[in-house]
């Protein structure tokens, strides 16, 4: 990353905001004295639910990925090719590619959110993070947005009523009219980089992944097809775009980490229909016996205006849906990630100092770090190698899209890191 992306704030809330139960307020207000002397025997601090892996999700992350969508093509509002079109595909859609720059900003925890427990289950306290991911084209070199979602990352607790786990869930609104709720676990850490197995994007027939039909737009090297840009000649020489990306998206995410130092990975697995994978990936991230995500086993969903549905009650790979989004899965790699980083010389009264890591010359995106040390009069720091460890995530999702009469996969994936430059520790930094 050369330059800090100019960033603004979308939301305002207010400062030190949090979700607490009131019942404390509604006791103190009717019996003063009982509330003062509950007020005084309750602990100084009270904590918020732990958020577990998703306390990883703080400040602002930007970064670079990959999308791919089957839009329906109208026979009403057909959309125009740049070249020629000569080509056996059916003419009901149009394959989009994006070359894509993301952001990703995560607001402070919601605290502590109760949800009331019925009969035996007792009440159950969430903890939540909220979030707006902005995404741009940028295939061409000019900006163009394509996807907006604020949503929440939500932390819940083990139950009795069902039985569970702790588990995640995200909850999200898209503009095109589609809200999903995503629920899911986080798979113990591991050691090391992830193991990003393959996706793919090929639609299938009646409902039935065993029924794929390839279409020619899925060919790189055709320039004739209903595809978004339809001549890929250039970006493939530039490297930029390439016929595995298509063929298996996750190749964008392997190769950010094919020269990293990773120490830990921690995944997280979600599906609007948990415990039923889609076929093809992304789940399940890791080849483990059980239904994956491995809790919870029902509940969420995605929910869709009219105008996507198409029909009151739809049939899976049918006809009559404008695009029905009915199962989004999606998998978030939260890893930790060592660079290596050159700082010169800091003399005293030196101002902070934005500095690349080695790694840059063979990683596609990282993030930038800062040197920055305290004013003694007459100590700086000599200037030497360090190595800094900071937070990198990495995701892929697929959403089915219904329309024409088949199920056409949507697949996004990207990899993000720190927006602002990274504090370099002030103990790598010792003044002499």
């Amino acid at each position: 990353m050369d330059e800090p992306k100019p960033l603004t704030s979308a939301f305002t809330k207010t400062a030190n905001f949090s979700i607490h139960e009131v019942d404390e307020v509604f006791r103190d207000a009717a019996q003063p004295a009982a509330g003062a002397a509950a007020r005084a025997a309750r602990p100084p601090v009270t904590l918020p639910p732990i958020l577990g892996p998703l306390s990883a999700f703080t400040g602002t992350f930007t970064g670079q990925g990959f999308n791919t969508i089957f839009r329906p093509d109208s026979k009403i509002t057909p959309t125009p090719m740049p070249g020629p079109i000569s080509t056996t595909d059916p003419d009901d859609n149009v394959l989009e590619l994006n070359l894509t720059d993301e952001t990703m900003s995560f607001s402070n925890n919601l605290g502590s959110i109760p949800n009331r427990g019925s009969l035996q289950q007792a009440d159950a306290f969430l903890n939540g993070v909220p979030y707006l991911q902005t995404i741009n084209d940028i295939t061409t070199g000019t900006p163009v947005g394509i996807h907006f979602e604020p949503g929440i990352w939500l932390a819940v607790p083990a139950t009795t009523n069902p039985h569970e786990p702790f588990t995640v869930a995200r909850m999200a609104s898209i503009p095109h009219g589609t809200t999903i709720t995503a629920q899911g676990t986080a798979l113990p850490p591991v050691a090391g980089k992830p193991t990003i197995a393959a996706i793919d994007i090929t639609p299938f027939i009646g409902g039935n992944p065993g029924n794929k039909i390839t279409f020619q737009n899925q060919t790189a090297t055709n320039k004739t097809t209903r595809r978004l840009p339809q001549d890929l000649t250039a970006l493939m020489a530039s490297g930029k775009l390439t016929q595995a990306m298509i063929t298996d998206p996750n190749t964008v995410l392997r190769d950010q980490i094919a020269h990293q130092t990773i120490t830990q990975t921690i995944v997280i697995e979600t599906s609007t229909k948990p415990g039923t994978p889609l076929t093809g990936g992304p789940l399940p991230a890791i080849p483990s016996p059980g239904p994956h995500p491995q809790a919870p086993s029902f509940a969420g969903g995605a929910a869709n205006i009219a105008f996507l549905q198409g029909l009151p009650v739809p049939t899976p790979g049918g006809n009559g849906s404008n695009a029905n989004a009915f199962q989004m899965d999606a998998v978030f790699w939260i890893e930790t990630v060592v660079y290596d980083i050159d700082v010169p010389a800091l003399p005293p009264g030196t101002p902070p100092v934005i500095l690349q890591p080695r790694q840059r010359s063979n990683v596609p995106l990282v993030p930038s770090f800062v040197a920055a040390i305290p004013f003694v009069p007459n100590k700086g720091f000599k200037g030497g190698h360090v190595r800094v460890a900071t937070t990198q995530i990495q995701y892929s999702q697929k959403v089915m899209l219904d329309f024409a009469g088949l199920t056409w996969p949507h697949v996004s994936v990207a990899s993000l890191v720190p927006a602002a430059p990274v504090p370099i520790p002030d103990h790598l930094l010792p003044l002499t």
